[in-house]
């Protein structure tokens, strides 16, 4: 296999590309997503208008959802903590007690009945 290497002016202009590469804020990759999303537009012609690849746009898509999601299941968790949930929890707690003791008490009664609470004879 041939190796190619960087002549000097090569790595130069690669370093001056990147530190002049415009940086995206998280509020421009949420509206180039959105507009992607959209669908008024392809992507290919979407990516063009806003100097970006393809495989730019599919990665922020790629988080855009993945964020979204993590949200969406943190609210669900979050709700599972509210009052009123933990209220009914309360409550489920002291009725399975009630069933407990009420369950005691008809065995207590049953064992009363039957081990000599009368003569049958």
């Amino acid at each position: 296999m041939r190796q190619t290497t960087k002549s000097p002016g090569e790595k130069i202009v690669k370093d001056i590309k990147r530190a002049t590469r415009k940086h995206y804020s998280s509020e421009e990759k949420i509206r180039i997503v959105l507009d992607g999303l959209r669908g008024e537009d392809s992507i290919a012609e979407l990516c063009r208008r806003e100097g970006i690849s393809q495989g730019i746009y599919y990665k922020w898509s790629k988080d855009f959802m993945e964020a979204g999601k993590k949200r969406l299941a943190g609210d669900t968790a979050r709700a599972a903590n509210t009052d009123e949930v933990k209220d009914l929890r309360r409550e489920a707690r002291d009725l399975k007690e009630v069933v407990a003791e009420q369950t005691l008490e008809l065995r207590l009664l049953k064992k009363s009945m039957f081990d000599g609470g009368g003569d049958h004879e």
